[in-house]
């Protein structure tokens, strides 16, 4: 295999406290060294040198909450094309949720996702399965699905609403050592909602989903997590009461909470649907200003473990239509870094917690052998330009879904490199 050396780079890596300028060199799918410039040792065989001077080189980025569409809806998304939109968003490992065509509650499609993207992934693919098997009447078969490659499961898109169920099956998971990923929402107070109900709710005269269907759902599951001592991961949590609920848990010692927030969460509110714009219909919904803020204070203080795209892509069939009839979702891969550079320019995280929110901590949340440049580590590798400015068009997005609220705005900040296990997977540098 030929050797990839990334010359004079901004090396970021949370996991060794690194943030220094260092040439990285990467042999036989391995980081190789972490040089000082002017102290790299020769390389003998086949290299591909970069000039990365002026950009960041981290560990690569990993996204615990993916939509790939397959297998039932590839006319959505399909492994191939959502792997690419990763790459050039600077993910090397994405865990595919299991609410797809039939759903993964089975060993059977944990291991069609595995080999389907062994064949034609750009990145590597981790399946979630199912919590609960489709039919709602059982469990599904954790220690079989970990076997085929399951790295979590998760009932993502509704809530695991029997509390005997989601009790029973964190005890399952801790034994099989993985965690449970909530989608925090109780259906009664949800059902039929559209955007947060509030102001804008009134003003559209559409139904509102209200805080507190996040909110009992995340004091329960906590409290159940309390209870058996299982690892549980809330996802894309959105309320001020959320990001209260799991700081109280984690100041009790709870370690075995962690939770992710999407850059659309933390960069939009509810004003974004103005004008009944269906590209900013998500669920959970886009929330108030104070919600944004603890948010943004969540990242900053440690509450908030991760940052994930929640990556939802639909056909512009599904999203141009009545707002009652819209798809939820937002197709996030491809932008999630830019939306996440804010964060910095704005004083509100350092480039390195950034760094540890995209990376580090989601590798550790799914005992991922990532999340690290460390010498004979995987060489999962992104290197990015925090200042490229670039619009995002349908024809700057290789995924298939082109329903994102960011459509015709610039913004700065792209992946330049995306490595995966030693390959390149994306660049639009020269040698």
């Amino acid at each position: 295999m030929t050797a990839i050396v990334l010359k004079k780079g901004r090396v970021i890596d949370p996991s060794q406290h690194l943030d220094t300028e260092r040439t990285v060199i990467i042999r036989d799918g391995r980081i190789s060294g972490i040089y000082p410039p002017g102290d790299e040792p020769p390389v003998e065989e086949d290299v591909l040198e970069f000039n990365v001077d002026g950009l960041v080189v981290c560990p690569g980025f990993i996204d615990l909450h993916v939509h790939l569409r397959d297998p039932g809806e590839e006319w959505k998304e399909d492994i191939a094309s959502g792997t690419l939109a990763a790459a050039r968003g600077g993910f090397t490992t994405v865990v595919a949720m299991p609410n797809t065509i039939p759903p993964n509650d089975t060993p059977q499609v944990t291991a069609y996702i595995v080999r389907r993207a062994r064949e034609v992934g750009h990145v590597r693919v981790v399946p979630a399965g199912r919590i609960v098997r489709a039919d709602g009447t059982a469990l599904s078969p954790f220690g079989e699905m970990v076997e085929a490659g399951a790295c979590a499961f998760t009932d993502d898109g509704s809530w695991t609403s029997d509390a005997q169920l989601m009790e029973r099956a964190m005890e399952y998971a801790k034994a099989f050592g993985v965690p449970l990923l909530s989608h925090p929402e109780e259906p009664a107070l949800s059902c039929g909602g559209q955007i947060n109900e509030g102001q804008m709710s009134l003003l559209l005269g559409l139904k509102g989903i209200p805080s507190q269907a996040e909110e009992v759902a995340v004091f329960r599951d906590i409290k159940l997590a309390e209870l058996t001592g299982g690892h549980l991961h809330l996802q894309h949590i959105s309320t001020k009461g959320s990001v209260e609920l799991v700081k109280l848990a984690k100041e009790k010692g709870m370690k075995n909470i962690t939770c992710e927030v999407t850059p659309h969460h933390f960069s939009l509110t509810e004003e974004a649907v103005e004008g009944f714009n269906t590209s900013a219909k998500v669920k959970p919904p886009l929330r108030t200003e104070d919600d944004r803020q603890a948010l943004l204070l969540g990242l900053r203080d440690g509450t908030i473990d991760c940052i994930a795209t929640d990556h939802a892509p639909h056909s512009e069939l599904e999203k141009k239509r009545e707002f009652n009839e819209a798809a939820f979702g937002i197709s996030g891969l491809e932008t999630a870094l830019p939306l996440s550079l804010n964060l910095v320019r704005n004083g509100h995280i350092s480039l390195s917690r950034l760094v540890e929110l995209l990376s580090v901590n989601p590798a550790r949340i799914i005992s991922s052998r990532g999340g690290t440049l460390k010498p004979g580590a995987p060489a999962d590798v992104t290197v990015f330009d925090p200042d490229l400015e670039w619009e995002v068009t349908p024809e700057a997005l290789a995924s298939r879904g082109k329903n994102t609220p960011f459509l015709g705005k610039k913004l700065r900040g792209r992946v330049v490199i995306t490595i995966v296990e030693g390959r390149i997977v994306h660049s639009v540098l020269k040698v």
